[in-house]
């Protein structure tokens, strides 16, 4: 982990605000790669360096990440439900991480996406799949990029202000996603009591 965490750090001191934009859009896009890490330490960098400056950080983060999400998502309505299952095998992301995210898209619709962001499995696959479900653009493209921009600001801005702490600011990040996350899976739970009562009935 320190290893990966130093040479993401050295790529954004070499490539500065280009390493967000790469990063982040390469994450939204569909490539799982660590967008919140690299969001987290060039919120550290901003503190503690001064090469990089965090109200740039945030605008770039947030364009890189909108941007991302709507390539995937036109890559998903393009390609449909044979090309997201091509992407699964390639990149070995889980069905029951799909089968999830399409559960909640389907009964949430665009807000599912906004929330989207701060799951770091869900954020990959938001984009692509809703392209998939065929979801409205515009509703879409408005809820991708208010996640984008909430979800940048908030993680660049916690992280520069605790750029001191960086391990406890991973932990910390780490916790919040299994919270996010625990909170998803009990919505889908909520939801899947209601239909089979539905169906009962």
């Amino acid at each position: 982990m320190h290893g990966l965490i130093e040479t993401i750090r050295q790529f954004l001191l070499d490539w500065g605000y280009w390493a967000v934009a790469a990063g982040l859009l390469l994450e939204n896009t569909g490539v799982p790669v660590p967008g919140e890490t690299i969001l987290i330490l060039a919120g550290v960098i901003a503190y503690s360096h001064g090469e990089l400056h965090l109200p740039w950080i945030i605008v770039v983060g947030t364009v890189a990440a909108t941007t991302g999400d709507n390539i995937g998502y036109w890559i998903g309505r393009k390609g449909g439900r044979p090309l997201l299952e091509r992407w699964k095998r390639f990149f070995h992301v889980g069905s029951e991480h799909i089968a999830a995210a399409e559960k909640l898209i389907e009964r949430y619709g665009a807000l599912a996406i906004f929330f989207a962001r701060f799951v770091t499995g869900a954020r990959v696959i938001a984009g692509p799949l809703a392209g998939v479900l065929r979801m409205e653009w515009k509703r879409f493209a408005l809820f991708n990029f208010l996640g984008a921009a909430v979800w940048v600001s908030a993680i660049a801005g916690v992280a520069f202000a605790f750029g001191s702490q960086l391990d406890r600011l991973l932990a910390l990040m780490s916790d919040f996603n299994w919270g996010v996350l625990a909170v998803v899976v009990a919505l889908l739970l909520i939801y899947w009591f209601r239909s089979r009562r539905t169906r009962r009935s």
